[in-house]
């Protein structure tokens, strides 16, 4: 059935939203075939990342000469994160479970809370994934700290070795740039008040003191992501990030920007520029579906439309032909994959691995699919203290509030061996509970599946969550994703098979973690009685006793299928022996196919896998689609030596790619080869060129607008019109004048020429043009041969975030060959 050009309706509502960020499968498909570049971007899945990385190429395709599909196996379910509504529209995930035991209450193939599904095999219960567009990402904790160098091991003999270079641009750029996309690059803004600064004046005694034996030094840890504007920020500036405190006034500046590390890094945005409303609490798809309103809004219609989501469409299989996917299996139908198209699988970390085990297992390599599963070592201990037994509350004002805290921890086993875990603390109390307590606690408490213990607090008790969360070990030959031997008899597929077993040392590193979070219990005790609570409700516990006593370690772990964090089984590595994607993500044996999420973490470390996932999104997608250069960067190939990628043609004639050389092959009329990497607004652009025949013709075009831009009937011409050549011509066609001739600005007499002729048909010359304000500056074969002022205002217009430039190679006269091209930003 064709799709709705409108929006339905059904019993209570309309359905706005989902046909105006969403199309059917047809209509993608009739737009190809009504005359629209076909889809070259293809993202498998938009759930939490794979919506993320849509929005980041559609950003990043500033030449707009890309087209972007995501296929998600579920509907449009909700606009936003669930605790950015009014109370709880869809709840918290249900249960853990299996296939086995929902079919023993025949609900197997039926949502559970509207959209979980639970899609394989295994003994050990999961939740499952949420099958909507946002997936997971709709209800996550808000939790994202950054993995520390320590859990990224580059070393060579290392257990879960990352790529040095994937390591390299997470903490130089990718991390922090993230951070600020997501929220966590502020301190709590929307957590703060009374009860947030004394737990957390309490906490930073008690890790001091060394009354948490696993808690790292507060010393030992990077400064918070709010601090990498201003590393020396004075006292008076920490302590207003702080919340301006009493008690901090005798802190040295380290002592403060140690007590911002204690500082929950959620994924929150409290505040923003002047006018506009602040983001709230992340998920993927308010990026996704700005993403698809801006395509539509640009395009007007479907065939120009830069970016396509289409629900309701699950992925079977990626067709395999001569080493690259030739076409996407859906249940909807077959998505032809251009010769230049790329696919990037971001699934849960799970059914990922199903796709590539079903897709890619005759592949080399293909045994390490699935290897190397992952999770998070889950525990849960609650608290009620009487508030007077609390520190640091003098004068608190009596309304209900809620604090958030974390505190990271490392393991020392026997050996250098050390486990990664941290402490998500979580408290609400000080003011009774009203009939609007539930609503405002759903709201302020980070991990909503913890929101019920919460509502024994009052005016006269805090309660305090410690959700411990530690890492679970690398390549564990007991944890794997495999195929079953049914066929899903919804979509005809092969499932998977899930095998998720503790090793010894994840048992260790479990108790550990249950000893730091009765530490901690007890340093917010300090040394009164409290309550834990258990099944049976809240028990007393004596002064200075262990929680431990009333409630073991075991009782308070969650089961390895309940965090959602699963990771690994798709692990990036340098050596494709033992690893199953490179260091940028592409699976080794696959020439256009790509994976995202945390399926490629060699190591799963402690931190909620939100935040490195982000990051490593958008490190891909400026892999897939390059954004202009930076200043302080390295110079960067625009050429990669053996094809046309990131370049387009406009005009007549042709370039040929081959051995590393672009080859010029003219047409009847001008064509230009432009790069679609924008140019910075100031820029060194260097090459090397080579005359096939000594009247030979061509240039390099700089600093021109998008040449499809300007409605041109030969496209080209826009290069000529509004950019500037670099000539390449030794006759100086048609009149020997040195504007015409080689090295010069093309048509430009006003240039301080100190001309040199090229080197002899068939060597090659090098080219450095330089850029900087309007000053043009080109040197040949290292003698500068010309110097140009520009003086006209409609050309030669600088780089803006709305309206680049791009750089490019003339087809005129003749095989004029050109090679590395480099652009390096000033």
């Amino acid at each position: 059935m064709p799709t709705s050009p409108r929006p339905q309706r059904t019993d209570f509502s309309i359905d706005i939203p989902g046909r105006y960020v969403c199309n059917g499968l047809d209509e993608a498909m009739m737009s190809v075939a009504l005359g629209g570049r076909p889809f070259d971007l293809i993202v498998v899945g938009g759930g939490s990342f794979g919506g993320a990385l849509a929005q980041d190429l559609f950003t990043n395709d500033q030449a707009r000469v890309h087209r972007i599909l995501v296929l998600e196996g579920g509907p449009l379910a909700l606009p936003e994160h669930v605790q950015n509504m009014p109370l709880q529209w869809l709840g918290v995930p249900p249960p853990a479970t299996s296939i086995a035991q929902l079919r023993s209450q025949g609900l197997d193939g039926q949502p559970r809370a509207e959209v979980w599904g639970l899609a394989w095999h295994s003994s050990t219960p999961f939740q499952g994934l949420a099958y909507c567009l946002g997936g997971r990402s709709l209800f996550f904790g808000g939790w994202s700290p950054q993995l520390l160098d320590d859990e990224m091991p580059t070393a060579a003999n290392a257990s879960g070795r990352w790529p040095q270079a994937v390591v390299d641009d997470l903490n130089n750029r990718y991390f922090a740039e993230s951070a600020a996309q997501i929220g966590t690059e502020e301190t709590n803004d929307f957590i703060f008040g009374s009860l947030q600064n004394a737990l957390r004046q309490t906490l930073f005694s008690g890790v001091n003191n060394g009354a948490v034996v696993d808690a790292i030094p507060l010393g030992n840890l990077p400064d918070r992501p709010v601090l990498r504007g201003n590393p020396n920020a004075a006292a008076a500036a920490l302590r207003e990030l702080l919340g301006n405190p009493l008690g901090t006034a005798g802190l040295s500046v380290q002592e403060l920007k140690n007590l911002l590390k204690l500082e929950a890094p959620l994924a929150v945005q409290g505040q923003t520029l002047p006018g506009f409303f602040p983001f709230n609490k992340f998920s993927s798809l308010p990026l996704l579906m700005k993403a698809a309103r801006s395509a539509q809004n640009e395009a007007n219609n479907d065939t120009r439309k830069r970016l396509m989501v289409v629900p309701n469409c699950h992925v079977n299989r990626l067709q395999v032909q001569g080493g690259r996917v030739a076409a996407v299996e859906t249940n909807q139908g077959l998505v032809q994959v251009p010769a230049n198209g790329k696919v990037i699988v971001a699934l849960g970390t799970i059914e990922s691995a199903r796709l590539a085990l079903n897709s890619f297992g005759g592949l080399p390599g293909a045994q390490e699919i699935g290897r190397n599963l992952m999770a998070h070592l889950r525990s849960n201990l609650t608290i009620r203290i009487p508030r007077n037994a609390l520190a640091n509350l003098a004068g608190a004002e009596p309304n209900l509030q809620a604090a958030a805290l974390f505190c990271k921890c490392r393991h020392q086993f026997a050996g250098n061996d050390v486990g990664h875990f941290h402490m998500q603390i979580t408290a609400a109390g000080l003011g009774a509970l009203g009939t609007d307590s539930e609503a405002e606690l759903f709201k302020k408490i980070p991990d909503i599946d913890t929101l019920n213990r919460f509502m024994s607090a009052s005016d006269t008790h805090v309660v305090i969550t410690i959700r411990s969360i530690g890492e679970m070990e690398p390549q564990n030959p007991n944890s794997f994703v495999g195929q079953d031997s049914e066929i899903d008899p919804l979509f005809g597929d092969q499932r998977a098979f899930v095998q998720l077993q503790p090793t010894a040392r994840d048992n260790l590193l479990w108790q550990a973690m249950d000893t730091a979070a009765d530490q901690t219990a007890r340093v917010f005790a300090g040394g009164s009685p409290y309550e834990v609570q258990t099944p049976n409700g809240f028990v007393p516990v004596q002064a200075g006793q262990a929680p431990s006593t009333v409630l073991a370690g075991p009782q308070r772990h969650d089961g390895l299928g309940t965090t959602h964090h699963e990771a690994g089984t798709l692990r990036m590595g340098d050596d494709p022996g033992s690893s199953v994607t490179d260091s940028n993500a592409r699976f080794h044996a696959v020439a256009n196919c790509y994976a995202l999420g945390p399926a490629l973490q060699p190591t799963v470390g402690s931190p909620n896998p939100m935040l490195t996932s982000i990051a490593l999104g958008r490190r891909l997608a400026n892999h897939l689609i390059p954004v202009a250069p930076r200043p302080g960067e390295a110079p960067r190939d625009l050429f990669n030596g053996t094809n046309l990628d990131g370049w387009e043609m406009a005009g007549q004639g042709t370039f040929v790619a081959t051995n590393g050389v672009l080859q010029a092959n003219p047409g009847g009329d001008l064509g230009l080869l432009w790069s679609t990497t924008p140019a910075p607004a100031d820029f060194i652009l260097r090459c090397e060129w080579r005359l096939a025949q000594p009247n030979n013709n061509s240039g390099v075009f700089i600093r021109f607008p998008n040449p499809n831009s300007k409605g041109y009937n030969n496209t080209a011409y826009v290069a000529v019109d509004f950019g500037f050549e670099i000539q390449i011509d030794e006759t100086g066609a048609p009149d020997g004048a040195d504007q015409h001739r080689t090295g010069a600005i093309y048509g430009e007499p006003n240039q301080a020429f100190n001309l040199q002729p090229a080197l002899p048909v068939g060597q090659w010359n090098a080219y450095e043009m330089r850029v900087q304000g309007q000053t043009y500056t080109v040197h040949l074969n290292g003698v500068q041969v010309t110097q140009f002022n520009n003086p006209s205002p409609g050309r030669g217009l600088p780089s803006k975030p709305d309206s680049p430039s791009f750089v490019g190679l003339q087809a005129h006269t003749g095989a004029v060959a050109f090679r590395n091209i480099q652009l390096q930003a000033l």
